[in-house]
């Protein structure tokens, strides 16, 4: 029996078979969730990634009691979003689909209506807008700032009523580098703080800076869950890249010697696993060549993202 003086843990979201299907006047239903297994423990920056039509709106849409499923269970801090959101709508905070703002409002007047709305004391408005890096903007209207500014607003109008859960959708959508660089700090700082922040995204390479952990979804389903590096590794990778000198005498010294390798921007290319990395060295040596740089071909998310999302495809069709 567990002591009654220890809190039970659970998972902060939880989906278990989850599927949706949207009905169509004519011909069969789409299925937008084909029976969705997916957990998210607490703390820190959880990437939520997917092609287009993988899924990943209509999860979050579940999740925050905007749709209901057609099958499978959703929990969110423990409740069912679709019966008992009540319970923990006050511990969430949510930007789905973009930002709702008052563009002719100052950031200052946004935020101090949603306060007066959820009872919340003013001081909270200045924090939260600290927070975001607006303080010193905050009587500027909204019309006037750019995307990234806007992006930052809406976050912070997300954790006013500083929420345990953080969801967003999409929150680097149409942003350039800089508005994209500046979202991304703001939500390292938030899972930093304890708070558990699930963002979906398809900037890839953002994600692999931001994210601790990551689920990616194909057709409705999860292909692949866990931390960062876990998911890299999945990719796994097949090549060994070498940098020398005598690029073409080092080729012919593999080639010769049964290997397959490529010249890409002046480096070599050997299709062996890293295990194999002393042996192209002897080789190598053998002849007198000495590389620079030998190490495995570095694996991006983007790699792994593609491999496993038309693995997914090739087993459907």
């Amino acid at each position: 029996m567990r002591p009654s003086g220890l809190r039970r843990e659970m998972n902060v979201i939880e989906t278990r078979g989850l599927r949706k299907e949207y009905r169509r006047l004519r011909g069969r239903p789409v299925v937008a969730l084909d029976g969705l297994d997916l957990s998210v423990d607490e703390g820190g920056v959880f990437g939520f990634l997917g092609p287009n039509g993988s899924g990943k709106t209509t999860t979050i849409r579940c999740l925050l009691g905007l749709s209901k499923p057609t099958a499978g269970t959703c929990t969110i801090l423990g409740q069912n979003p679709a019966t008992d959101l009540a319970k923990v709508i006050g511990s969430i905070g949510s930007l789905v689909e973009g930002p709702a703002l008052f563009p002719n409002f100052s950031a200052r007047h946004n935020l101090d209506l949603l306060a007066a709305m959820g009872r919340l004391p003013r001081i909270r408005v200045d924090e939260v807008l600290e927070l975001v890096g607006l303080a010193d903007r905050a009587r500027d209207q909204v019309r006037s700032y750019s995307l990234g500014m806007r992006q930052r607003l809406a976050i912070a109008a997300a954790v006013l009523k500083d929420p345990k859960v953080l969801i967003l959708d999409e929150p680097a959508n149409g942003l350039d580098p800089a508005g994209i660089k500046e979202v991304r700090h703001l939500l390292r700082r938030l899972g930093g703080e304890g708070k558990t922040v699930l963002v979906s995204s398809h900037i890839l390479a953002e994600v692999q800076h931001t994210c601790d952990r990551v689920a990616i979804l194909s057709a409705g389903r999860c292909v692949v869950t866990g931390r960062v590096d876990e998911v890299l590794a999945k990719g796994g990778s097949r090549r060994i890249y070498v940098t020398v000198d005598r690029v073409g005498a080092a080729r012919e010294a593999l080639v010769s010697a049964g290997m397959s390798c490529s010249v890409v921007d002046g480096a070599l290319l050997v299709d062996a696993a890293p295990e194999a990395a002393p042996h192209v060295a002897m080789l190598l040596a053998q002849e007198g060549i000495y590389p620079y740089e030998l190490r495995p071909e570095t694996i991006d998310l983007e790699t792994v993202f593609l491999e496993l999302t038309n693995a997914q495809k090739d087993a459907a069709a």
